[in-house]
């Protein structure tokens, strides 16, 4: 018999979905002003690094947990 089982549930990937959040709504990480990169504050470019990060991240969660 060659079945096909269907895994539902919860799984360690989600976590990296959940490391996002964590590193852009704890602002005491990020709220300074130096070191800045081609005149931006660290406050700003440090949000918009995780745009990216958060791209590649919910892109491997999605591809490791696809069924």
């Amino acid at each position: 018999m060659n079945q096909h089982v269907r895994r539902t549930g919860w799984s360690w990937w989600y976590l990296l979905l959940l490391a996002q959040f964590i590193a852009v709504l704890w602002p005491p990480f990020y709220n300074r002003i130096e070191p800045s990169w081609i005149g931006m504050p660290f406050f700003y470019w440090y949000q918009l690094l995780w745009i990216i990060i958060g791209a590649v991240l919910t892109a491997i969660v999605y591809f490791a947990t696809d069924d």
